[in-house]
């Protein structure tokens, strides 16, 4: 990742790594389990070459690789018992999600613009929800959420941030964008039923065909995903015309859109 900063930034006390790329109004791009691979730092890259700055903060993994098999079973297990996580039912809002609106707060301070843009993957796909708590995210993205990993129809969320993010979305008119493939067992049907019901109109679910995953993914994907999953990531097929690489230039146009990149860019 020899094109990204590696920063060390600090919110309330916390510090953690982030990685930043690009410059003009920023997105917070969050990593799926088991962290940033290859992959997501090659969605990374797509946002920021749209005009874009980009932070991943590195939450879980090795930042830049992908792990083995059993590697990837360890950093999940080692997220499932984190404080920092709430992987499961009942367990209400992710504590993490307080220091990721920081960052949020940070890159708008820092890259100026009308907002920020949040997008979260796999294990953090809800986060990107989350994050409108805060003011200046004004561009969601839940990319497959698979939190709680217990509760198909469940959203990771406590009741009281559950209103509070339906009335955010309401009284500003944000739009939530997200994606899933038809047979994801991780991210089902009953989950972005669950978004809608929340939301409303304000929710943009869109559904994948199993087929257009990329049929070859690393080996976490194969043995341990185990089903068409990362819609814009590990299971995106680049070429032109393919369902996935379609989603992804969808939602590099909705973060353009909202965070008002110039079409010249």
């Amino acid at each position: 990742m020899t094109d990204f900063t590696r920063r060390i930034v600090d919110i309330d006390g916390v510090a953690k790594t982030v990685y930043v790329t690009g410059s003009g109004p920023a997105v917070v791009l969050m990593p799926e389990m088991p962290g940033i691979s290859p992959d997501v730092a090659r969605f990374a890259r797509w946002i920021r070459d749209a005009g874009l700055s980009v932070y991943v903060p590195s939450l879980f993994g090795v930042d830049g690789a992908w792990p083995t098999v059993a590697e990837g079973r360890e950093v999940v297990r080692r997220a499932c018992v984190s404080k920092e996580f709430r992987a499961f039912a009942g367990g209400g809002t992710s504590p993490v999600t307080a220091w990721l609106r920081g960052l949020a707060r940070l890159a708008h301070a820092e890259c100026g613009g009308p907002g920020v843009g949040a997008v979260g993957l796999c294990f953090t796909g809800n986060f990107a929800l989350t994050m409108a708590l805060e003011p200046a995210v004004i561009a969601p993205v839940v990319n497959h959420p698979s939190l709680p990993l217990d509760d198909p129809a469940g959203l990771e969320l406590s009741d009281s941030d559950a209103s509070a993010v339906a009335e955010r979305v309401r009284r500003d008119g944000l739009t939530v964008l997200a994606y899933r493939f038809a047979g994801d067992r991780w991210c089902t049907g009953q989950r972005f039923a669950a978004y809608r019901a929340l939301l409303g109109p304000a929710f943009d679910g869109r559904v994948l065909p199993d087929e257009a995953a990329y049929s070859e993914p690393p080996p976490f994907f194969r043995d341990v995903v185990g089903c068409a999953h990362s819609v814009v990531t590990a299971h995106l097929i680049d070429q032109d015309g393919e369902p996935t690489a379609r989603a992804r230039d969808e939602i590099v146009a909705f973060l353009s859109a909202r965070l008002a990149v110039p079409m010249s860019r």
